[in-house]
């Protein structure tokens, strides 16, 4: 086979338009957009964090201008166009895909792990009443098991119990997420939640090998075998991290190249987007501000290998231990990594607060990009129901001052 080497530039702008991220992509309006969107991501992470909107609503707000919340509640509650289970992490997946997460669902319920072992031996005797009670009265939250045993005569009621044994027939694929109710999960029976013609035959191990591959190198564009391997959370009696890309490359359905100035690090890519390649034309610089539970920027390795770009999510240390703040948000300029901010909505006083922005060390193009910068700021204070903006910290230390007249 040949040997195909592509530059760095190219690289990026396979990854962005793969990602809905180059200012290309065209979809309709409302729900039916935000489905597809779904659909090429492969997934949507949910994140429970809240200083500003969760990471769901943003990842997808990103990528459609008029999106509102209540279109993802349409498409899950009432379309059934997407479900939750367990995709990079928890995530809301294109019901298409629903057969390739049979697996995993099955390994839950024949799991000996530890853990499960443990959730088994709390609260397993709760699984069948809990599923009969489902079946009775229809759908319930962890809420509907808030009572005191004595107000409902048995001591299975005790909430985190029953909590834990939602959650598991839940792992399991016996009951469902039928919609959420201000981010508390509704649970239903599975049989009544998807919908009629649902593809529910048990894939094979070289179908879910084949899945993986084809579904992360159509959302990431051009990955490395660790990307792939890391895409979804699948389970396979074939745990080869490699057997599904190597079937494919032999059949010439995925393709081999490296990238200039990559150490010889190998990728893959599909030979549809190599056929593509004129449409990946450089365009005018589009800003986004990204979650950091984004499908572009949540591989760290990868994001630093492709844009030099050295990101880490820091919620999740202690403060004293933080580089840039909590809960980080990259922006994107163009092709390029060229900062981040910690943001915060107050939702109080209805201000949007940078409580640290830090542009790269090399970026100097503050005349071109700080009016940009104060319309987009202006739409993502909107976007986490802000009026006001304020910005407590930057470096370089001008750039509020040099930002008062564009917010």
């Amino acid at each position: 086979m040949k040997n195909i080497q592509i530059t760095p530039e190219l690289a990026r702008r396979i990854a962005l338009h793969a990602q809905l991220l180059d200012g290309s992509a065209e979809f309709p309006a409302g729900k039916e957009g935000v489905a597809r969107i779904i659909e090429q991501l492969g997934y949507v992470q949910i994140d429970t964090i809240a200083v500003i909107e969760r990471a769901h609503h943003h990842t997808l707000q990103t990528r459609a201008a008029d999106y509102d919340a209540v279109l993802l509640h349409d498409l899950q509650a009432n379309d059934r166009r997407v479900f939750e289970y367990w995709g990079h992490a928890m995530s809301y997946l294109p019901m298409r895909d629903y057969r390739y997460y049979l697996p995993r669902m099955q390994q839950f319920a024949a799991s000996k792990s530890p853990g499960i072992q443990r959730r088994l031996n709390k609260c397993g005797h709760l699984l069948q009443p809990i599923l009969e009670r489902i079946r009775q009265e229809g759908p319930v939250t962890s809420k509907d098991f808030e009572a005191l045993p004595q107000e409902k005569g048995g001591a299975w009621w005790d909430w985190k119990p029953s909590k834990i044994a939602l959650e598991l027939l839940f792992w399991r694929g016996e009951i469902m997420v039928t919609e959420r109710r201000k981010f508390q999960k509704v649970y239903d029976l599975t049989e009544r939640v998807l919908p009629e013609g649902t593809d529910t035959r048990m894939p094979s191990d070289a179908e879910v090998e084949e899945f993986r591959v084809r579904r992360a190198l159509s959302a990431y564009g051009i990955a490395r075998a660790k990307d792939i391997h890391a895409f979804l959370q699948l389970d396979s009696k074939n745990r080869s991290k490699t057997s599904g890309l190597t079937a494919l490359v032999e059949a010439g359905e995925v393709i081999p190249l490296t990238i200039r100035n990559r150490n010889g690090a190998e990728y893959y890519t599909l030979p549809a987007t190599l056929e593509q390649t004129d449409q990946f034309s450089r365009r005018p610089a589009t800003l986004h501000f990204l979650s950091p539970f984004d499908n572009l920027i949540i591989r760290r390795e990868r994001v630093q290998h492709l844009f030099d770009f050295d990101f880490a999510l820091e919620c999740y240390l202690p403060a004293k231990k933080r580089t840039y703040g909590y809960f980080l948000v990259p922006m994107l300029w163009g092709d390029r990594f060229v900062g981040r901010f910690d943001p915060k909505a107050d939702r109080k006083s209805k201000t949007l607060i940078l409580r640290n922005l830090v542009f790269e060390p090399d970026f100097q193009d503050f005349e071109t990009f700080l009016p940009i910068f104060g319309q987009k700021l202006r739409e993502f204070a909107r976007f986490n129901q802000c009026d006001t903006i304020s910005i407590e910290k930057s470096t370089p230390r001008t750039i509020p001052e040099h930002c008062k007249d564009f917010f």
